[in-house]
């Protein structure tokens, strides 16, 4: 009989988006979390989002819980503002500017979550 403690069997590590990443201070705070997969910050943030209904269908409209934008408010603008990033195909996402009740596209979370982790 093997005993499992005397094999080499390790624990596959997480790699990828399942692999933990630091947050930085902002995030970290919004979350309560020092670390975590990308994959789980994109959840939590989706799920405040939906929670305070922060969805609208119109560009810089006003907070209606459903569309494709994302309404910023207080405590997202501070994760939001930390994004100055440029894509593989050379698009600009500059949120430093970025004021209360503005809008960004739900498309730019991936800009958004890469600009807040270590």
């Amino acid at each position: 009989m093997t005993n499992l403690n005397d094999t080499n069997i390790m624990a596959e590590e997480a790699k990828g988006l399942s692999k933990p990443v630091t947050l930085k201070s902002e995030l970290a705070s919004f979350l309560g979390e020092s670390a975590l997969p990308r994959t789980e910050i994109t959840k939590k943030l989706w799920d405040y989002i939906k929670e305070n209904k922060l969805q609208t269908k119109t560009e810089n409209g006003s907070a209606e819980g459903a569309g494709k934008y994302i309404v910023a408010d207080a405590k997202l603008l501070s994760i939001f503002r930390n994004t100055h990033s440029t894509s593989k195909s050379g698009k600009v996402t500059d949120l430093r500017k970025m004021s209360e009740g503005q809008t960004i596209n739900m498309m730019q979370m991936a800009a958004v979550v890469g600009a807040n982790v270590e």
